[in-house]
């Protein structure tokens, strides 16, 4: 079968991200003024064959942790879901 995987990668709550910070004061200076803080993050969609629904959950959770988030400083969520 074949699933889409929806991956968000984000710094963990304790990490510096001066992107975001840059981000915020951007919209700060657009008007944006309700925006209280941004964090940046990755965003993948990812096409996978497996057997079943769980056998594609395991690949993707591994493909995160060994390749598309560093654990030290990022966290991961994903979504799997047949297409």
């Amino acid at each position: 079968m074949e699933f889409l995987a929806k991956v968000y990668v984000i710094l963990k709550s304790t990490v510096n991200d001066p992107q975001g910070l840059t981000i915020l004061a951007g919209l700060n200076s657009l008007g944006f003024q309700s925006v209280e803080s941004v964090r940046s993050g990755k965003y993948w969609e990812i096409k996978v064959q497996e057997e079943d629904q769980q056998k594609a959950e395991v690949s993707v959770s591994e493909m995160c942790s060994r390749l598309l988030a560093n654990p030290v400083i990022e966290k991961f969520t994903f979504e799997v879901d047949p297409v």
